[in-house]
C-alpha cells in the first residue's frame, strides 16, 4: 500500500488545541468530521481559521482535516490557524519568515487568570462595608 502524503500541525489557543492534518487535494476543509461552514458559523471565525491558506495562497492544493478539542470556538479557530500555519511550515520551510511576519508562528500565551481565594473572582473583590 502506497504511503499517504499528509503534513501535520499542532495549534494551540487558549484552552483549545487543534491537530491539523494537510493533505494534497482539492481545498475541502473538514473540522471534527463536519464541514468548515457548519462548524465555524460567524464569518470572523471562517476568515482566522483560512488566514494561513489565503495569505501563502495554497487554499486549493490542499485538503484540511482538523480535530479540534477544548475551548470555546473562537479559540478553537485561533488554535486551527496556528496548526496549519505549522503544517504549511513543515510542508515548506520557505514559507516561515513570511508566516512568522504575520505573528502565526507565536503561540499567543494569554490564558485565563484563576479565581483566588478570599474574593469573588481573579481580580474582583467582595463588596467592603466599613459599617
Amino acid at each position: 500500500m502506497a504511503e499517504m502524503i499528509q503534513y501535520y500541525g499542532t495549534g494551540r489557543r487558549k484552552s483549545s488545541v487543534a491537530r491539523v492534518f494537510l493533505r494534497p487535494g482539492s481545498g475541502k476543509f473538514t473540522i471534527n468530521g463536519r464541514a468548515f461552514e457548519e462548524y465555524f458559523v460567524t464569518e470572523q471565525q471562517r476568515v482566522a481559521a483560512r488566514k494561513v491558506l489565503a495569505l501563502t495562497e495554497t487554499g486549493a492544493a490542499f485538503d484540511v482535516l482538523a480535530t479540534v478539542k477544548g475551548g470555546g470556538i473562537n479559540g478553537q479557530a485561533d488554535a486551527v490557524k496556528m496548526g496549519t500555519a505549522r503544517a504549511l511550515v513543515e510542508f515548506n520551510a520557505e514559507l516561515r519568515p513570511t508566516l512568522k511576519a504575520q505573528g502565526l508562528m507565536t503561540r499567543d500565551s494569554r490564558m485565563k487568570e484563576r479565581k483566588k481565594y478570599g474574593q469573588k473572582g481573579a481580580r474582583a473583590r467582595f463588596q467592603f462595608s466599613k459599617r
